[in-house]
C-alpha cells in the first residue's frame, strides 16, 4: 500500500491528499513534520535527504517535493483524468503548477504565516503587506486565465491541484479581498468536489 508521511494541515500534504482522494488510491499516513517530528529521523531523511513533507513510497519508489508527488500520482493512476491525455491541455496544467511554486506560493506565504501561525505581537506587518501586494497583482492573473470551468479546460487536472489549495488558503486569511467573478466560481467548483472538502478544506492553522 501507498505509504504517505505529512500532517494534515500542511499545505503541500493537502496537494498530495486531494490527489489521492480524487484518485480513489487506498493509503497509509504517518504524521510528520514540525509538531510530530519523525523528518528528522536517519529512517525519513534516508527516504528524503531534505527533511520535508511530504514524501511518499510507492512499491518500492520514493517520492518527494509535493508537486512531482501529484504529477507521478497523476500519470501512473489517473491518465486521462488528472493527467491530460492531450500534451495542449497537460503543458497548461504544468505551466501551472510551475507557476503556483514559483510566483504564488512565496507571495502568500508570508501573509498566511503571519495572520494564521504567528501570534499578533510577533506580526510583520511589513512582510503581511509586501505580500498582499504581490498577490494583488497575482490573483487576477488567474481570475483572466479562468475561462473554462478549470485551470487547463473542461476538467479537473493535476494544474488544479496546487492552485486550488492557495486559493482556499487565501479566502481563509482575514483580509479583505479584491471581486474575481471567475476566481470566485472557480472555488465554489471546488468546494462540491467531495476531496476537496475532505482533504483541504479544513480550519487553517
Amino acid at each position: 500500500m501507498l505509504k504517505l508521511w505529512g500532517r494534515r494541515n500542511s499545505i503541500n500534504v493537502q496537494k498530495v491528499l486531494w490527489a489521492l482522494a480524487e484518485l480513489g488510491l487506498p493509503y497509509e499516513r504517518v504524521d510528520a513534520g514540525m509538531e510530530f517530528g519523525v523528518n528528522d529521523t536517519p529512517d525519513f531523511l534516508a527516504k528524503n535527504p531534505n527533511g520535508l513533507v511530504p514524501t511518499i513510497e510507492d512499491d518500492g519508489l520514493v517520492v518527494w517535493e509535493s508537486n512531482s508527488i501529484v504529477r507521478y500520482l497523476a500519470a501512473r493512476y489517473g491518465a486521462g483524468t488528472l493527467w491530460p491525455e492531450d500534451p495542449a491541455a497537460r503543458a497548461r496544467s504544468d505551466r501551472w503548477m510551475d507557476w503556483m511554486l514559483t510566483r504564488l506560493l512565496p507571495a502568500l506565504t508570508p501573509p498566511f504565516w503571519n495572520l494564521i501561525r504567528t501570534p499578533p505581537e510577533r506580526r510583520n506587518q511589513a512582510d503581511i503587506d509586501a505580500g498582499l501586494r504581490k498577490l494583488e497583482q497575482l490573483w487576477p492573473m488567474v481570475d483572466s486565465a479562468l475561462a473554462a470551468p478549470y485551470i487547463a479546460g473542461d476538467a479537473l487536472t493535476m494544474g488544479d491541484i496546487p492552485l486550488g489549495v492557495c486559493v482556499y488558503r487565501w479566502r481563509g486569511l482575514p483580509i479583505e479581498r479584491p471581486s474575481l467573478p471567475r476566481l470566485e466560481a472557480y472555488f465554489a467548483r471546488l468546494s462540491e468536489r467531495p476531496a476537496f472538502r475532505s482533504e483541504v478544506m479544513q480550519p487553517l492553522t
